[in-house]
């Protein structure tokens, strides 16, 4: 599938890896942006005239499903969800500043809204002879570290939901793919870790992998670490753990 001319719905666009995606996709696609910032949703159009935003917050998954409805019944054929938007919050549970309310927004963001617009959605993306659900996930889905337990664990949920998809799916229009990232310089993961790769980077990659129609595709360090993992599954996790 070659991204052009298509009409493509994507969250998380307003900063980060979402944002990159926006700078490449913008100008050759019809390109439908859902965010939670009303100004830089405002900037975005601003900038891409031709692009159309949503302003809904993916942790109200009432309203995600809404959204959804509203872009289905206004776009009865969609080419590629791209489900990008993710929140982690990296306080132990052990932590006194940990906030109890983190929990429902984390999974909320990161999972139950991709559930959401995935059943919201589908009847635009049954309407093309050839679909794509497109679920970026993390290096973190294969092997957690000790912080952002909850992140991790809507990232491992992500990955067995996508496998799933594609058995309900089978025969259909749909296919399901994922992108496995590494650690990608952004605001999220500010003042953490070190050898990131750049959000531009990480969106080419992304663009190129779908183009490929590669089922499950890793970026960066995250091809060695599915190998360490088959090879050498301990290593893997003692590497991962205090990351």
């Amino acid at each position: 599938m070659k991204l052009t001319n298509k009409c493509i719905v994507l969250t998380g666009g307003t900063s980060g890896i979402g944002r990159a995606l926006v700078e490449c996709l913008a100008e050759t696609n019809q390109l439908i942006v859902i965010g939670r910032d009303a100004k830089k949703l405002d900037q975005l159009k601003r900038e891409w005239p031709t692009l159309i935003t949503y302003h809904t917050d993916l942790s109200d998954v009432k309203s995600v499903h809404s959204v959804a409805n509203s872009i289905q019944q206004q776009h009865p054929k969609i080419d590629v969800l791209l489900n990008n938007a993710a929140v982690q919050f990296t306080p132990f549970f052990t932590d006194e500043r940990f906030e109890i309310d983190s929990i429902q927004r984390e999974i909320d963001t990161n999972f139950t809204s991709v559930c959401a617009l995935t059943h919201g959605l589908m009847p635009s993306l049954l309407a093309v002879a050839s679909s794509r659900i497109v679920n970026v996930n993390s290096a973190l889905a294969l092997v957690p570290k000790a912080s952002s337990a909850v992140y991790c664990a809507t990232k491992a949920a992500l990955n067995i939901f996508s496998q799933s998809l594609r058995y309900q799916f089978e025969g259909s229009a749909i296919s399901v793919q994922q992108v496995f990232l590494p650690l990608v310089d952004t605001k999220m993961t500010s003042g953490r870790g070190k050898g990131k790769i750049s959000a531009s980077s990480a969106a080419f990659e992304i663009i190129a992998g779908i183009e490929k129609g590669s089922r499950d595709f890793d970026i960066g360090m995250t091809r060695f670490l599915r190998g360490l993992l088959a090879i050498a599954p301990f290593a893997a996790k003692k590497l991962l753990k205090g990351s």
